[in-house]
């Protein structure tokens, strides 16, 4: 997919393998097709994998809240993604179709979005925040596909996508250019959010790709074969508002107690806004989260589905660049000293805050001696952190990106008070110098 008109270059990316459910050929259907095999062959379309990700009842419209209390159903944002090949010099897409039929047809598209400007997506930037809730998930979803995100932002020059079969079952978006003034683009995002029946546990269907193309005088359009076949399970994770499996962080101050009130209220400021950068750094918006205040402290449970490898790398790096620069020129007693601690498990969001058994260990860990030790024997370390063995043995012990394997010391936490004994594993962070 190379060429001078190739419309990726400095847009979007190719579909990546891993994300590709099939790599079909769009062939002509009719119309007037022009002469010679070059121009009737075969048109060469990738169809991406469909990304299915919870929308929270909370994050609903009221009409559909009411909606989902009244009927059990739950709600699903997809995202769809194909890829056009370059045609032979002098021909053009002068439209592209792109059909959802859902297999059960109680399912439906409860919305419908043209491209990334009906979501309140800002883009780009590495710290532009979604101006929704929805626009919030589908950045959270759009991490597990690079180059997603990419393909739902407006671009000029192009034709825009118009809808259809908001409400049904059977659904799609159509990029139309009759007299080419516009460019149909070969890289295609669509955005949906499907209203499910109560119970559902898999979204299947079919995927329908159609092209019309002309070429000089002559004009012809082309589709799949045969459509495309898709079968995604809803993890069981997917419904947010219950039990997940997520990666649990807790942070607390050293030497706070000491502090003044007004110290201490800087203490608190600088905090909130440190925890901010470091999640940002490792892509959870402030819109993906809802941290729990603790004075000294903060609990926060990420996001369902993030990249852990991704997120506690950059993790831990944001908050050693953010803590440095925040601690630069200050007093020994003026500096931000942290402990840190990440835990991964199901957790639940109750009538006061999260259960489950992450939600507790990882406050474990934090108050646990060896951290407390730890940041008292090295007074130049900006922050501690320390977390269970399972996520050292799965994120951590296959990192290509630091904090690396060889970074941490195995401890063991034994509270018997609190009943409670765990091996896990500390990360003392660089110090003034470092």
């Amino acid at each position: 997919m190379t060429g001078p008109d190739d419309q990726f270059e400095g847009t979007v990316d190719e579909l990546r393998e891993a994300d590709l459910l099939a790599h079909g050929e769009l062939v002509p259907t009719g119309d007037r097709a022009p002469d010679g095999e070059s121009a009737t062959a075969p048109i060469p379309v990738r169809c991406g994998r469909p990304l299915l990700y919870p929308v929270p009842a909370r994050d609903l419209p009221a009409y559909l809240r009411r909606r989902a209390e009244a009927t059990g159903g739950s709600y699903v944002g997809a995202l769809f993604a194909f890829d056009l090949d370059a045609l032979p010099r002098g021909q053009r897409y002068t439209a592209a179709y792109f059909e959802v039929t859902l297999a059960d047809v109680r399912a439906l598209a409860a919305r419908l979005d043209g491209d990334g400007g009906a979501l309140g997506l800002t883009y780009p930037g590495d710290d532009a925040e979604p101006a929704s809730a929805t626009a919030a998930h589908v950045v959270a979803a759009a991490r597990t596909r690079p180059g997603w995100l990419r393909r739902l932002a407006s671009r000029a020059a192009t034709s825009r996508a118009h809808v259809f079969g908001i409400h049904r079952h059977e659904f799609g978006w159509a990029y139309e250019d009759p007299r080419g003034e516009l460019l149909v683009p070969r890289a295609h995002g669509m955005h949906a959010l499907l209203e499910l029946p109560a119970g559902t546990t898999r979204v299947a269907g079919t995927l329908d790709v159609r092209v019309r193309v002309a070429g000089g005088r002559e004009r012809y359009s082309a589709g799949l074969r045969e459509s495309v076949r898709f079968d995604e399970t809803l993890s069981p994770g997917c419904p947010v508002d219950g039990a997940a499996v997520r990666l649990c962080m807790a942070a607390d101050v050293s030497g706070y107690s000491r502090r003044s009130t007004a110290a201490a209220e800087q203490v608190q400021r600088d905090l909130v806004a440190l925890l901010s950068l470091a999640r940002r750094a490792a892509g959870v918006s402030d819109s993906d989260v809802t941290p729990q205040p603790q004075g000294d402290g903060q609990f926060t449970v990420l996001p369902v589905g993030i990249d852990e490898a991704v997120v506690i790398s950059r993790l831990v790096c944001g908050l050693e660049r953010h803590l440095r620069e925040l601690n630069t020129g200050r007093e020994p007693a003026d500096r931000l000293r942290l402990r840190v601690a990440l835990h991964r498990g199901l957790v639940k969001a109750a009538a006061n805050g999260w259960v489950g058994v992450a939600a507790v260990a990882v406050h474990r860990i934090l108050d646990s001696p060896p951290l407390r030790e730890a940041l008292a024997a090295r007074p130049a370390v900006d922050f501690v952190l320390g977390l269970p063995d399972v996520l050292f043995q799965d994120v951590i012990a296959h990192a290509t990106q630091p904090p690396m394997p060889a970074d941490f010391a195995p401890v063991t936490v034994d509270l018997p008070a609190k009943d409670f004994v765990e091996h896990g594993w500390l990360y003392v962070g660089p110090g003034e110098a470092g």
